[in-house]
């Protein structure tokens, strides 16, 4: 019988004790006038969650940072980011550590309001999704490799829901949901590009209703008239 490699077989066994086959992370990105991104990992080896809730380079605002840096390189510098509510981001009952943080800016979503329709015409970009990134000095997780696969691609669990599932890798399950706003409509994605018609917010309303323009035309001729007679 052919021998398997020592090599081979050293490797086999890190990866079947670092990280087990029910391991997984499940990203939910929420798409409003910001995105509101939550990262869930989970069933995590124990000596895997103790290494990387002891490594100083990985905290609350590891990903987010690594993300808006991947964008500078890319000259798309127009992004901001802020951390999400939840502040102790470990669970180690379950083994599990939970993320969540804030994306906005011109350079990640951006709105225009069509005066004729009053819509929304909405653009959400997704490619900072694909990076790497370091859990621990010899543990790594390559999201530019789990999530190539493009959005125009991927299933929908309802009519504003894009779900991806990566069962793929062997010891690690990959699930990533982009929710839109429940009243988008007019959906549309070219590859990691998503284009959607939303209602128009009050304050679009106000400011383009004839109304509002006839009432500040009226008091505009106020002001004219009690200036005229103060003189």
């Amino acid at each position: 019988m052919r021998k398997i490699p020592l090599v081979i077989l050293i490797v086999i066994l890190v990866l079947s004790v670092v990280l087990p086959v029910n391991a997984s992370i499940t990203t939910k990105a929420t798409i409003d006038d910001s995105i509101f991104i939550t990262y869930d990992f989970e069933s995590l080896d124990k000596t895997l969650y103790n290494q990387t809730k002891t490594n100083t380079q990985f905290n609350a605002s590891t990903i987010p940072l690594i993300i808006v840096k991947n964008l500078e390189q890319k000259n798309q510098t127009q992004v901001k980011w802020g951390l999400g509510p939840q502040t102790n981001i470990y669970d180690d009952a379950n083994y599990a550590f939970h993320i969540s943080f804030f994306l906005s800016g011109s350079d990640i979503i951006t709105s225009t309001v069509d005066r004729t329709s009053m819509k929304r015409a909405c653009e959400v970009k997704t490619e900072w999704r694909k990076f790497r990134v370091n859990l621990t000095s010899d543990f790594s997780l390559n999201f530019v490799r789990l999530l190539a696969e493009p959005v125009a691609e991927w299933q929908k669990t309802n009519t504003t829901t894009f779900y991806l599932e990566n069962k793929h890798t062997g010891t690690l399950d990959v699930f990533f949901y982009l929710i839109l706003p429940a009243s988008a409509s007019n959906i549309q994605v070219l590859r990691d590009t998503i284009t959607y018609d939303m209602p128009p917010h009050i304050d679009d309303q106000v400011l383009n209703s004839p109304f509002t323009i006839l009432g500040a035309v009226a008091v505009v001729l106020v002001i004219v008239l009690i200036y005229r007679k103060a003189r």
